[in-house]
């Protein structure tokens, strides 16, 4: 094993990172989605029925990146898409009852894999979601229609309970 201690911080997340993206998809892959899937059903269920842009928007990613994450949810039939009846040349996406169970699931398996060793402490969030907050912030700032600087929900939101806290949770 390498010496981790003379490893800089950076390394160290993004070591950290992949390892437990890894160890997610290597669980996920039973209950047919991927980490990014888990994300975007996250969002789903916590906000309803929204177009692929906003559901992109929300977590962070380009509109094509989520259209290959629906496609592959939609094939499982964790969501369903049907025209937006707003506008007409989009589709609405929403969770469905296996998207449901398989966010379940989901669940059980964060539960286990960050069980033990300090992996869940709320100091260790709090450190996480700082790193995101201040790294994230210059990326992520979106305006609202009137022009005011919208803050990070995904962090600062009721519970925080979106994306950016499923993935960090």
């Amino acid at each position: 094993m390498p010496d981790l201690e003379q490893w800089p911080t950076g390394r160290l997340l993004t070591t950290a990172a992949r390892l437990v993206e890894h160890a997610w998809n290597e669980r996920l892959v039973d209950i047919g989605v991927t980490h990014a899937g888990v994300i975007a059903l996250g969002v789903l269920a916590d906000q309803g029925a929204m177009t692929q842009a906003s559901l992109a928007q929300i977590v962070r990613v380009q509109a094509q990146t989520m259209g290959k994450t629906l496609a592959r949810l939609e094939s499982r039939g964790h969501v369903t898409r049907v025209r937006n009846d707003l506008d007409r040349r989009s589709h609405m996406v929403s969770i469905s009852p296996a998207g449901r169970q398989a966010l379940d699931a989901a669940d059980d398996i964060e539960r286990t894999l960050v069980a033990g060793g300090g992996l869940v402490s709320d100091e260790l969030r709090s450190h996480l979601q700082a790193v995101v907050r201040e790294l994230g912030a210059p990326r992520w700032s979106v305006s609202s229609p009137g022009g005011a600087r919208q803050d990070d929900a995904a962090l600062d939101g009721p519970g925080a309970s979106g994306p950016a806290a499923t993935v960090l949770s």
